[in-house]
């Protein structure tokens, strides 16, 4: 009887088998990575420019309205007084205020449109003065910018160290550098005030609210009301016209140079990128769509400014965001 261990040969028999016969665990798909479709929607929306066709349409039918409803309104007044003289020259007082009123609001629109062609101008005029190094040039824009903020208490102190120091400057670049640094910085942080409530509005909505086009909804709304807010403090006040062709102006540039397409560099830098959107995709959107506002914003300043942007001063769309999400991720002491 032999000692020690008994080999048995297994030939021919199948081998058990062990871990590393296991085939490797499948991985998780990836969760898609935010668009911040609302926002993309609503520029696509309203930097689409309606055909002709439909411009027709739209104006024969208000023509066609217009002159409906006048007719009706007086043959409604003439009859009335017909029957009732006390009663429809009472009414007739009401529809004469009504038509002022409505005349007051035309007058406001084109004094709206007014200011912004004025803006307008001087943007284009500051831009001239700088690419042409005309000194006289940039000092017709530093004077026609202090008249139009003469009648603003909130410039007051930069006007003032404008008018000192102004003489000192002896080239175009330097002198609309002084005039952006003094008149405009106070201006340019209201506005970045704006865009950060804005962003956070949207943001916020986005990541908590799960209705349907509720976000669509509040991204047209707080857009909409951060461009007029902006055009106001620089000095635009436009109107409701003047807010959708603002809006529509801002929009088209943001779809010609495709900065409504947002990518995970953004994302990454905002918060965390596919980590932020593994863990939740509406979080994920929230902040894409917040970004997206924050670019619809800085967008706006450079259209409503009355000075293009001096190299270093732009702002940055990335610390927008930061600045208006770290109030909603801030841990309380």
């Amino acid at each position: 009887m032999s000692k020690g261990p008994v080999l048995i040969d297994l030939e021919g028999k199948p081998r058990a088998k062990g871990p590393s016969d296991v085939p490797p665990v499948p991985e998780a798909e990836a969760a898609p990575t935010p668009e911040g479709r609302a926002m993309q929607t609503l520029a696509t929306l309203a930097a689409r420019r309606p055909s002709w066709l439909g411009r027709c349409f739209w104006g024969l039918l208000l023509a066609i309205l217009g002159v409906a409803i006048s007719v009706a309104a007086w043959d409604f007044v003439t009859g009335l007084i017909t029957r009732m003289p006390v009663l429809g020259y009472a009414v007739s007082g009401l529809i004469a205020a009504l038509a002022l009123v409505l005349l007051a609001i035309g007058a406001r629109e084109v004094s709206a449109f007014s200011r912004l062609s004025r803006i307008d101008t001087l943007h284009h005029a500051a831009e001239t003065a700088v690419s042409g190094e005309d000194l006289a040039a940039a000092r017709e824009v530093s004077d026609a910018l202090l008249r139009f903020y003469e009648g603003r208490e909130d410039t007051r102190w930069g006007r003032d160290r404008l008018k000192d120091y102004a003489a000192d400057q002896f080239d175009a670049g330097g002198l609309l550098a002084l005039v952006e640094a003094e008149l405009l910085a106070p201006l340019d942080a209201a506005a970045i005030g704006e865009i950060e409530a804005a962003a956070r509005q949207v943001a916020t909505v986005t990541a908590l609210v799960p209705l349907a086009f509720a976000d669509v909804v509040v991204a047209l709304t707080a857009n909409l009301r951060m461009i007029r807010r902006i055009a106001e403090i620089y000095g635009g006040r436009s109107g409701t016209l003047g807010s959708w062709r603002l809006a529509r102006a801002v929009m088209t540039h943001l779809v010609a140079t495709g900065a409504v397409a947002v990518g995970d560099d953004l994302i990454g830098s905002v918060a965390g990128g596919s980590v932020l959107s593994k863990i939740s995709r509406r979080f994920g959107e929230g902040i894409v769509n917040g970004a997206l506002t924050a670019r619809v914003g800085i967008a706006a300043m450079e259209v409503c400014r009355p000075l293009p942007f001096a190299q270093g001063r732009r702002p940055s769309v990335t610390g927008v965001v930061k600045r208006a999400l770290s109030g909603l991720f801030a841990r309380k002491p």
